[in-house]
């Protein structure tokens, strides 16, 4: 008869691994919430019913906007210091209970945020005026916009824009998602430090050094938004203003090319699309903080991978068309060649692409499609840099087939769509172009199966397999270096 000595440590373990799932609210279990994360609740919904009322007008002020920030800040971080604090995550699945709470499985609350978010992005990208944008610079903002304007003012001396508004609640979900992001992979070494590199590109190079580079009478320039991702960066206004900025606007498009010939390229080779996707993006620093609770909801199915290709290769090749045309308008001074017209291809790809899939639907769509939806199926800079890591790069995920219990954690919780448990089943590799080395898929893995590798050689006794039209060609290399 089989010893029950340990059983109820077992058991303790068991009931532990129920309270964990911690997404933007609390996870299924049954163990409620303790005094201090209450009050951090409470914290926030004050903060966001004050932003709420200044939407109307009726708060204004810029105490009452420190106040509001500060509590979103105060009370989201110390609700999930507390939360984790309380559930002790050593050794334990930091996503359990998301497949039972309604915000985290396409629920009533999953619908009522989509619906919220994908509103105020439509009043932000083309109704700014509802938000309280004036009409012109000689009148005052209102609304919501106008409760900006002290910040904006501080910064960089300007009213505040609706791109401000957005620029500001941007990092703050970022900053406070990434602290929970860090409490919740605590363990994790590499989670820790990619984490806290999207917040400082984010909360620096993107927020910040803008928005003083105006204040100094300097353009407005993310040293970290790379053309295609930067679509407008060849647009006529775009040149001509850096260029009559003087010596640091020309730095400016020098260091646009640099990073479009030299540094993509290279940083690529060497650890894959993940130094930019993972690491740098303000798109992929979203999605892995905010969308974070959402990443199982990406499709998988064979259908879904079917439409990512055509859909971000079928962006690549129109981003490059435009460009190719506003570049030729500009030389030539001719608008017009053949039946494209580069006035057009620029306005529709900035309504379609650039609003309304990477803002509106990439964000909006977050509890009902997953956070990767804009990365996965239409950003162009993922599609060059996808291209990059699967044919020139060292970059690739290591598997250990023998250890693999087929849990399916991998492909669960892979925000990418990629079916990582049947490369781990087959023990091959995972050279993928999709795949932004977020190493999620290493975290949640059970058995340490799974290992982000940056190594050039590849032993004689692993397979490769490559994903190829409607066929998955699997490599046998001899002992030779990887290119």
């Amino acid at each position: 008869m089989p010893s029950t000595s340990n059983k109820p440590a077992f058991d303790q373990q068991n009931k532990a691994w129920l309270n964990i799932g911690m997404a933007l609210t609390t996870d299924a279990s049954t163990q409620p919430l303790t005094l201090p994360e209450k009050l951090c609740l409470a914290l926030t919904a004050i903060g966001l019913l004050i932003l709420g009322f200044a939407g109307f007008g009726l708060v204004t002020g810029i105490s009452n906007l420190i106040f509001a920030l500060g509590s979103l800040m105060i009370g989201g971080i110390g609700f999930a210091f507390f939360y984790y604090k309380q559930r002790n995550l050593s050794g334990k699945h930091p996503h359990n209970g998301l497949i039972f709470a309604s915000l985290t499985a396409r629920g009533a609350a999953a619908w009522i945020t989509a619906v919220l978010l994908t509103f105020f992005y439509v009043l932000l990208y083309w109704y700014p005026q509802y938000l309280g944008l004036a009409a012109n610079k000689q009148l005052p903002n209102t609304g919501l916009i106008g409760f900006f304007d002290p910040l904006s003012l501080t910064l960089k001396k300007q009213p505040a824009s609706q791109w401000f508004v957005y620029g500001t609640l941007y990092t703050l979900a970022i900053f406070i998602m990434g602290v929970k992001f860090i409490l919740k992979y605590q363990h994790n070494r590499y989670q820790i430090i990619r984490t806290i590199s999207v917040m400082f590109f984010q909360t620096g190079f993107a927020f910040l050094l803008p928005e003083v580079l105006q204040r100094l009478q300097q353009p407005y320039f993310d040293f970290k938004n790379i053309w295609p991702l930067n679509y407008y960066f060849f647009f006529d206004w775009h040149i001509d203003q850096l260029i009559s900025s003087g010596k640091l606007g020309v730095f400016m498009l020098g260091w646009g090319v640099f990073s479009i010939i030299v540094l993509t390229p290279v940083l690529t080779y060497f650890f894959g699309k993940r130094w930019y996707c993972s690491w740098v993006c303000g798109c992929g620093g979203l999605a892995e903080t905010a969308g974070d609770p959402f990443r199982h909801l990406s499709n998988k199915k064979l259908n879904a991978w079917r439409l990512e290709r055509w859909l971000i290769h079928g962006v690549l090749i129109f981003v490059f068309i435009m460009t190719a045309m506003v570049l030729y308008t500009r030389f030539t001074g001719q608008a017009t060649l053949w039946f494209l017209n580069s006035h057009k291809l620029s306005s529709w790809y900035g309504f379609f692409i650039g609003a309304a899939f990477s803002g509106v639907i990439g964000v909006g769509f977050y509890p009902l499609l997953g956070s990767r939806v804009w990365c996965r199926f239409g950003c162009p800079m993922a599609a060059i840099l996808g291209i990059l890591q699967k044919y020139f790069s060292r970059f690739r995920i290591t598997t250990n087939g023998g250890q693999c219990i087929s849990c399916g954690n991998c492909s669960t919780y892979c925000e990418m769509g990629i079916d990582v448990r049947a490369y781990a089943q087959r023990g091959q590799d995972v050279v993928r172009a999709a795949c932004v080395g977020c190493g999620i898929c290493a975290a949640v893995c059970p058995r340490g199966v799974l290992k982000l590798e940056n190594g050039k050689k590849i032993t004689n006794n692993k397979a490769i397999i490559h994903v190829r039209r409607d066929e998955v060609d699997i490599l046998f290399p001899e002992k030779e270096d990887r290119k």
